[in-house]
């Protein structure tokens, strides 16, 4: 139930982040009375959801954030795209889990949903693909939160908000702390060079066939993590629009020297085997990418996993991103 990044999509609403605790309490002796509720503001407005969900059905982003949180979890969508990023154990957990989902919205069993019989569905979109989801039919079957992704770097609040509703904050709380640990170390690591740089950086979903690239300021896949560590973004967007289009455009080719020419070094994003992806390596191709001044410096930067979206696949782009920016030190 997942459809891939693209402006169009990334354009998601905001969400608000609202917990009203209400309800009856339970029986001692677990007799008719109802289990506790909550009221819980998400995309789809004000849901009450259990206050202990005990079996959760998960789609889209919220896939490998409740796998690492530990929610108990009875199906999940596909996720193909995120098992670069996963762990050993993490992957175990994604493989063994019934699929209730596919990658596209479209391709959501229903059957199999209702067969899970969960009392929570966390849908992980983005709020316009919504539209191709039959939320009705899901609330028939239990009640349905979305919280989808907004601006890229938005995925520390929506994750959070992801577990809480699932009722996983504990492990949650614990892969945050474990990310912004080795954070903090790494930019301690290179604080006497990295702020001082002026970045710019080459995503990784341009329209080649139109003779465009992907400039990605602060904020967006291949920037947000790398500025958890003191790495500086330069510019903005020209024309900023919703979502993803508010930290990243599309300009023409014979734009780069304009676009980047003022960058001190350059960060790219690359497949998770450190394959350049078709995108890039037609900017890398250019030569107005072999005469902008940092490329003629040296000074360019692999990021791999820069599709990151959870505390525990940002750990991986914490080292992945030190390992790339390792040369730092040494001049």
């Amino acid at each position: 139930m997942f459809v891939r990044r693209s402006s169009g999509l990334a354009g998601a609403l905001a969400l608000s982040l609202a917990l009203t605790g209400c309800g009856s309490s339970d029986d001692e002796k677990g007799s008719d009375a109802k289990d506790e509720t909550r009221v819980f503001a998400a995309d789809n407005g004000k849901i009450t959801i259990p206050a202990k969900p005990k079996r959760v059905v998960a789609t889209g982003y919220a896939v490998p954030v409740l796998i690492e949180a530990g929610a108990p979890l009875v199906g999940i969508s596909s996720w193909k795209r995120g098992e670069p990023m996963m762990n050993e154990k993490d992957l175990a957990a994604y493989k063994k889990l019934t699929k209730v989902a596919g990658e596209q919205a479209a391709e959501t069993n229903y059957e199999a949903i209702a067969e899970a019989d969960p009392d929570l569905i966390v849908i992980g979109v983005p709020a316009p693909v919504l539209g191709d989801i039959d939320v009705k039919r899901l609330e028939s079957i239990a009640p349905v939160v979305a919280i989808g992704p907004t601006v890229p770097s938005a995925w520390r609040e929506l994750s959070h908000k992801q577990a809480d509703a699932a009722g996983a904050l504990k492990q949650f709380d614990s892969v945050k702390a474990t990310y912004e640990a080795k954070a903090g170390e790494i930019a301690k690591k290179y604080e006497s060079v990295l702020p001082k740089l002026k970045l710019g950086h080459v995503g990784a979903y341009g329209e080649v066939a139109k003779g465009n690239f992907h400039r990605e300021f602060g904020r967006s896949w291949g920037s947000n993590i790398a500025e958890d560590i003191g790495a500086k973004y330069y510019g903005k967007v020209k024309k900023a629009g919703p979502g993803s289009q508010s930290v990243s455009e599309y300009p023409s080719i014979e734009e780069l020297p304009e676009s980047l020419g003022e960058a001190d070094a350059i960060t790219y994003s690359v497949q998770a085997d450190g394959s350049v992806p078709e995108p890039v390596k037609y900017v890398m191709d250019s030569k107005l990418w072999k005469n902008l001044p940092a490329v003629k410096a040296g000074k360019t930067f692999a990021f791999r996993y820069t599709e990151a979206a959870t505390y525990g696949q940002g750990v991986q782009t914490l080292d992945a991103i030190d390992k790339a920016f390792a040369p730092l030190l040494d001049q």
